[in-house]
Order: C-alpha cells, then sequence, then structure tokens
C-alpha cells in the first residue's frame, strides 16, 4: 500500500537536466550526465563550444525556447543548440554563448543540489513536447495541451488558446481529494477553463508555509506549487531572472514540510522544471504517443528536452531512476493512486510511466533536516502591465462574456481572496 498521503509538485521553469543537474555524472558514473567532450559548433565562427562549468546565475539573453527552436536545436542529436542561440543573438559574447552549452557545478544551488544528493534523481525526465511553457505546464495539469505547442501572441492575449479539456483537479475534486494551488501573484493555470470553478483552492505561497506547520490531517493531498512568473520577487528562474531565488524558493518548501514531523513522514515533494527553456542537453528525446487527436500542427510522438526531476520524501532513497518520464507521469501516479481515470486525461497519461515503484514503506531516512536558503535577490525586471492586468482584460472578457467593470472587480476579488486564505 502507497503510504504516501501527501504529493507536492513544484514546477520551476526553463533549465535542462545536463545545465541543472549533470554535474552528478562527473563523480556518478550511473548519473547521465555532463561530459566535457561535448560540443556543439557555433556557425558564426565555426569553432565548438564544449560542455564546461558555468558560474552566471542570472542569464541576460533568454534563450530561444519556443517550438520551431525547439525542433530546430534537437536536429543533429541536439546538435543545433548553440547555432539557434547565434542566429537568435549574433552579437552574443563567448561567454554568454558558453551559457547555453555549460553546467552549474556542485554547490552553485543549495537547496536544489543538496536535495538531489539525499534523494532520487530521474535522469530521464523530459518536458511532455518540444516547446515553450505554457503547453508543457497544461500537460501537467491535464495530459494534453489540444494540440497547442506555443504561446499566445502576448500574455493572455489568448487567440485560438482555449482550454476546456478535464484536469487532473476536475477528478480530484470528484472523489473528494482535497487539493490546493498556491501562488504568489499571476498564476498559469487559471489559463484552464475549468479551474474557475475550484477559485477557492488558491492560496498564496505563504499560505502553504502556515499550512504545512498545522496538523498533518488538515493538509492538502495534492498540492502544485506555482512560482512567482514576474517582477523583483520573481522566483521561476527564468532568464533573465536570477537563479538564486528559484533555490531560494525550493528551500522554503523544502523546510516546511520538513519541519512538521508528521507531514514530512507522509509527503513526497517533486521538483520539476516545465522544459529545457533552449540550454543544451545531450539525450535526444524518445518517442510517446499522441495523447489525443490534435495533430495538425504536430504529431505529438517526440517528448521534449530533458528537464530536472528530483523526487524528495522519507520513504524514497538516495539513488538514481533511469526510468522514461514526462509530466503526465505526475498524473499517472495520482491516477494510480487515487483510483482515477486516466483516460480522462487523453490517451498518454494511461501509458505514462508511474515513479510509484520507487515508494518504499520500509526506507531508512537519513536525509538532511533542512537545506541552506538564502536571501531573495531583487531582479531588474518587472511584471508588465499585459500580465498584470491579463486576467481581466484576457480570459474574463474573451471567455465569460464579462464586462470591463465586472472583469476588474472579479479580478480585484479574486486577488484578495488568495490573499486572505
Amino acid at each position: 500500500m502507497d503510504p504516501i498521503k501527501h504529493v507536492i509538485v513544484l514546477m520551476l521553469e526553463n533549465h535542462s537536466f545536463d545545465q541543472m543537474l549533470g554535474f552528478m555524472g562527473l563523480t556518478n558514473p550511473d548519473i547521465n550526465g555532463v561530459d566535457h567532450s561535448r560540443f556543439n559548433i557555433n556557425p558564426l565562427t565555426g569553432l565548438p563550444v564544449y560542455q564546461l562549468p558555468v558560474t552566471t546565475v542570472s542569464n541576460q539573453l533568454d534563450p530561444g525556447h519556443e517550438f520551431p527552436n525547439a525542433m530546430y536545436q534537437m536536429k543533429s542529436n541536439n546538435g543545433n543548440v548553440v547555432a539557434d542561440y547565434s542566429n537568435i543573438y549574433p552579437d552574443a559574447t563567448p561567454d554568454q554563448i558558453q551559457e547555453v552549452m555549460g553546467y552549474y557545478p556542485d554547490g552553485t544551488f543549495p537547496a536544489l543540489h543538496t536535495l538531489a544528493k539525499n534523494f532520487t534523481v530521474c535522469d530521464n525526465w523530459f518536458g511532455s513536447l518540444p516547446g515553450p511553457t505554457w503547453p508543457n505546464r497544461i500537460f501537467a495539469h491535464t495530459g494534453t495541451s489540444l494540440g497547442h505547442v506555443d504561446m499566445p501572441d502576448s500574455n493572455f492575449n489568448m487567440g485560438g488558446h482555449t482550454y476546456d479539456q478535464t484536469t487532473i483537479f476536475d477528478l480530484l475534486s470528484e472523489k473528494s481529494i482535497s487539493w490546493k494551488i498556491y501562488c504568489n501573484g499571476p498564476t498559469q493555470s487559471l489559463v484552464l477553463l475549468n479551474q474557475y470553478q475550484h477559485l477557492f483552492h488558491y492560496s498564496t505561497f505563504d499560505a502553504f508555509e502556515g499550512d504545512c506547520a498545522r496538523r498533518e490531517s488538515s493538509f492538502p493531498e495534492y498540492v502544485f506549487i506555482e512560482p512567482t512568473y514576474g517582477g523583483l520577487d520573481q522566483n521561476d528562474q527564468h532568464p533573465p531572472s536570477n537563479l538564486m531565488n528559484g533555490d531560494i524558493l525550493i528551500g522554503k518548501v523544502y523546510n516546511a514540510i520538513r519541519k512538521n514531523k508528521k507531514l514530512w513522514e507522509s509527503s513526497l515533494l517533486v521538483i520539476l522544471y516545465d522544459e529545457n527553456g533552449g540550454f543544451y542537453d545531450h539525450v535526444s528525446p524518445p518517442a510517446t504517443i499522441a495523447p489525443d487527436s490534435h495533430t495538425e500542427v504536430f504529431n505529438f510522438e517526440t517528448l521534449g528536452f530533458r528537464t530536472p526531476a528530483v523526487l524528495i520524501s522519507p520513504k524514497i532513497g538516495l539513488g538514481v531512476d533511469h526510468t522514461v518520464y514526462d509530466h503526465t507521469s505526475v498524473l499517472k501516479y495520482l491516477c494510480d493512486k487515487w483510483d482515477l481515470d486516466p483516460y480522462m486525461l487523453g490517451r498518454r497519461v494511461p501509458h505514462a510511466n508511474s515513479f510509484g515503484h520507487l515508494i518504499k514503506e520500509d526506507n531508512v531516512d537519513a536525509s538532511s533536516k533542512s537545506v541552506p536558503v538564502g536571501y531573495l535577490v531583487a531582479n531588474e525586471s518587472s511584471v508588465s502591465p499585459e500580465f498584470i492586468n491579463g486576467l481581466s482584460n484576457g480570459m474574463l472578457k474573451n471567455y465569460f462574456d464579462f464586462s470591463e467593470q465586472e472583469s476588474k472587480d472579479f479580478s480585484e476579488n479574486f486577488y484578495n481572496m488568495i490573499n486572505k486564505t
């Protein structure tokens, strides 16, 4: 019997496995990590750019990671990552070009690296499709992006992006399984139209830390944590924000759970990244199956690039798992665990690999009781007016026929609600 009572997923943004955790392969040959002899050719110079360590934790140039970029980058065994970057930024310096091929050495990110060295690293976890944030995150909630492989033209200028499919949150609600989404600021999951039936399941991240301190039995059974996507407090790790802020978030999440002994003993924390963000990874994406018939633009028979994934629980030991996963593997585990119908989430989820086999009731927990947490670094970026006003001016007016005043009132009430829960 599965001893896990609480599943917590934290999904960050836009980094590859090699870049964030590939260093582990240098000392552990069982982990498929970096190799200093690997390279891409820079077409502007004709010179190789090798897979070497980097130290810059604020990538000022955001690599291309839309669907066309990803499809081009993965040609020749992921051999066009540098070429794509150089095409976008022909004036990039050698150090900036090195950032897309490089990796972060052990200890760069105290929280992430400590947890990776104390629990189970999945070195074959891939994005659900080659492409950007929105479709990958939507796969994580619903098992399909309904054929979308791109981002809207601008934040919440939705165009043809209508997401009215069944979500994992619908299935949990039907079974009276408690769940909550924690977020500070705008939340990407609200592009799913069914979420507007569940608005009282949203709370701030401050509330997460408070909820962790309460009785274990009152904590939600499923939790999805969305980082802050913009502004001075941005901590999603999306370039050009400071990556250390995302590591602080990882540390805060782990430490909050770990402080409550009963909660810790019955929880599984899954740390994921939605997509590789245009950063190099050496493993070619494997084949998969399409989730539905929305294949006009892409056949959805290839996964995205490899992304970091760490499974953290006292019921999971130290190690590496080579099973092929993508974001629908979370859904498969939840469906198996709570007897939910995976076919309600498309065709891929029933066939996805679950990580449930890694959970052992008799595992001996010898992990660290806390991880280092640094201090927030103010980002130079700011939230765009389009993003701040997106909820009222985009989703509500376009899909719910709200007037401008109704949209504004709803957005203000929703903001106040999650900041009081």
